[in-house]
């Protein structure tokens, strides 16, 4: 392996065996999530929005319906999809719409960047530690006044105590700072919540020296982990949608 992304770590922490069947082993999924898929979609109908604004162009909730409605059915041809039970496909596009109508008219600040894709070695900045391999990744948006913006999709309302615990908004601002040689302003969790009246929540919150040093321990410890070849299956909630269902129920040790 020659990177780490937040993406690695958090499966690896969710379950290890799940890390090894993906980029190890790299096992074909026989089926995509449609709240994958959901999400998915959703990111790329915004991130056009956001480079349009940023090149000056006149766009319409029209137009971006038409974005999202390209990518699903891209997605669909690409892969079976998986639905939860009660799920329509109909539905969710409706609700997606929603979703996208919502942010649209959503005030918006001066976009600095969209989809910005960063890599950035892994350092203990009180002791000057680093370790030999870099973290990559991408940041959704940042705005002008360096407000790092990121997009979720749930079926629970997040919390506060969610955004402040949310182990991507820690490594972006590690990665943030470690770019611009200052920390970001704010970061801001943009939630799009699947309930029965959707809704676009918005959280803030902010990080410090600390939760950087706490996110370097965390992030070598993953490393130390995979590297000594250390994989187990968690069982949990979400076990039920897991692509590699199968291939865990067959595992030997």
């Amino acid at each position: 392996m020659d990177h780490l992304s937040s993406s690695q770590i958090n499966l690896y922490m969710q379950c290890s065996l799940k890390y090894k069947f993906q980029y190890i082993d790299g096992l074909p999924k026989p089926f995509k999530s449609s709240g994958l898929v959901f999400g998915s979609a959703i990111h790329s109908a915004i991130n056009w929005l956001h480079k349009e604004r940023m090149n000056g162009n006149g766009v319409s909730l029209e137009r971006l319906c038409r974005i999202f409605d390209a990518d699903w059915y891209a997605q669909k041809l690409d892969t079976k999809m998986r639905y939860k039970n009660g799920e329509q496909e109909l539905t969710l596009i409706v609700l997606a719409k929603e979703f996208l109508r919502l942010y649209f008219n959503y005030p918006h600040k001066e976009i600095k960047g969209t989809e910005v894709p960063f890599t950035v070695p892994l350092v203990n900045l009180s002791t000057g530690e680093q370790i030999d391999i870099a973290f990559e990744g991408f940041f959704d948006l940042i705005e002008k006044d360096d407000t790092i913006v990121e997009f979720k999709t749930s079926a629970q309302t997040m919390g506060q105590d969610d955004a402040d615990d949310h182990l991507q908004l820690t490594a972006y601002s590690y990665a943030y700072e470690m770019l611009y040689h200052k920390p970001p302003r704010l970061l801001k969790i943009i939630d799009f919540v699947k309930n029965k009246k959707p809704k676009m929540v918005e959280l803030k919150t902010e990080r410090n020296k600390d939760d950087h040093q706490r996110f370097f321990h965390l992030a070598s410890q993953v490393l130390r982990g995979i590297r000594q070849g250390i994989f187990f299956p968690r069982q949990s909630f979400m076990c039920k949608d897991c692509e590699y269902e199968g291939d865990c129920k067959g595992w030997g040790g």
